[in-house]
């Protein structure tokens, strides 16, 4: 175990030991369809970045510098882009579950448990306490404070809870604990009424080294359905950790269009609009274009580098409109997320959607149908 008897876990982490992190994100995303068809959910852009890349963000802030990221579903993506971790001051290695077939790569995810496992199998790379982050979600949670309560607790692991809504228990997992933070059991989207407790797994954990071996090797196993039941089966001990912070769970494609809304509005700690505010809740990149005096624009909202928006066009935020896009006069578009080299014709009207390549959803991902809903072109270059 890493921590050392006589010296505060404070002191541990100022003396600047390396702290060990996995990001799950092997995943193929198939709830975020269309938008997974051509980028790995941890890929999906927020604010103009990926998600994942706040993740990067939050763990070299708590001092968590070295970073394995399993991968599966279009892994080229997230290679290309992290690569080594240099620029975020970490070190970045991978993991690829799959193969490659008649020269095509083929994702073959073993599990968010399973990977941990081919990892330690090949290299035992995990050997001091571990945290694991899923990397399709937003969090702003002390990461130091939440490893101090697992050290703290003495457990063998630890995973983060929150509290929900309970018409919102019935898409979690549910964790069950006594008054002492120790889980008891678990209950797997209860139904709604059934559940125990509004508490729930949010997809972040701290493990000790140990917890590797209960993990079977050479086969898929998941953290949260296999190896927790398994770690109470042995009796050993399981500690949720509550605290307050912000977590999106950006499962669904209505879970990634909220999460927008919520960051164009300043909701989420430690992030913030890029660009340059041009007046009252508008930030822009370079080389806009636009009459601002007499564009019809309300707040918040973020325009991309070397877009074009005509004077008769309505803008309604939160709306995040990519680089190179162009929104002619007599359009409408609110509430709504443009990615790049989108063009949107004079009689769009676009309410609470997203437009991607040759998509045109709603937030709840259905495609749309009606003609002025739909009539738009654009350029499907993926960057």
């Amino acid at each position: 175990m890493w921590f050392h008897p006589g010296v505060s876990d404070a002191e541990q982490i100022e003396r600047g030991e390396a702290l060990k992190a996995m990001i799950l994100a092997a995943g193929k995303g198939t709830r975020m369809q269309p938008l997974t068809y051509e980028l790995p959910k941890p890929m999906i852009p927020m604010l103009g970045k990926p998600v994942m890349e706040y993740l990067v963000e939050a763990l070299s802030r708590h001092g968590f510098d070295q970073i394995m990221i399993n991968v599966g579903h279009l892994a080229n993506r997230i290679e290309n882009y992290f690569g080594n971790g240099q620029r975020w001051g970490v070190e970045i290695g991978y993991s690829f579950e799959g193969h490659i077939e008649q020269g095509q790569v083929v994702a073959e995810p073993v599990g968010s448990a399973g990977g941990l496992r081919r990892i330690q199998d090949f290299s035992h790379f995990f050997d001091d306490t571990l945290l694991v982050v899923c990397g399709d979600a937003l969090i702003d949670l002390d990461l130091t404070a939440a490893l101090r309560k697992h050290w703290q607790s003495g457990a063998l692991a630890s995973l983060v809870v929150s509290a929900v809504p309970d018409h919102r228990l019935s898409d979690y997992g549910v964790v069950v604990c006594d008054n002492t933070g120790r889980v008891e059991t678990f209950q797997e989207k209860p139904e709604p009424g059934k559940a125990r407790s509004n508490l729930v797994n949010t997809g972040i954990y701290l493990f000790e080294p140990a917890v590797l071996d209960l993990i079977p090797a050479g086969c898929s196993y998941d953290i949260g359905s296999q190896l927790f039941p398994k770690i109470l089966t042995e009796g050993q001990h399981l500690q949720a950790i509550r605290m307050a912070f912000n977590w999106i769970d950006i499962g669904r494609l209505s879970d990634y269009w909220e999460a927008s809304q919520q960051l164009m509005r300043g909701q989420v700690r430690n992030i913030t609009m890029p660009g340059t505010q041009v007046r009252p809740g508008v930030w822009v990149g370079l080389n806009v274009r636009a009459d601002w005096d007499a564009l019809d624009i309300e707040g918040p909202v973020y325009i991309g580098s070397s877009s074009h928006i005509e004077t008769g066009a309505r803008i309604v935020g939160p709306c995040w409109i990519d680089q190179g896009c162009y929104v002619r006069a007599g359009a409408q578009v609110s509430r709504s997320i443009l990615f790049g080299y989108t063009q949107i014709s004079e009689v769009a009207l676009l309410q609470d959607c997203v437009v991607f390549g040759r998509f045109c959803v709603d937030k709840y991902g259905n495609p749309l149908t009606s003609a002025t809903q739909t009539d738009w072109v654009t350029d499907a270059r993926i960057r």
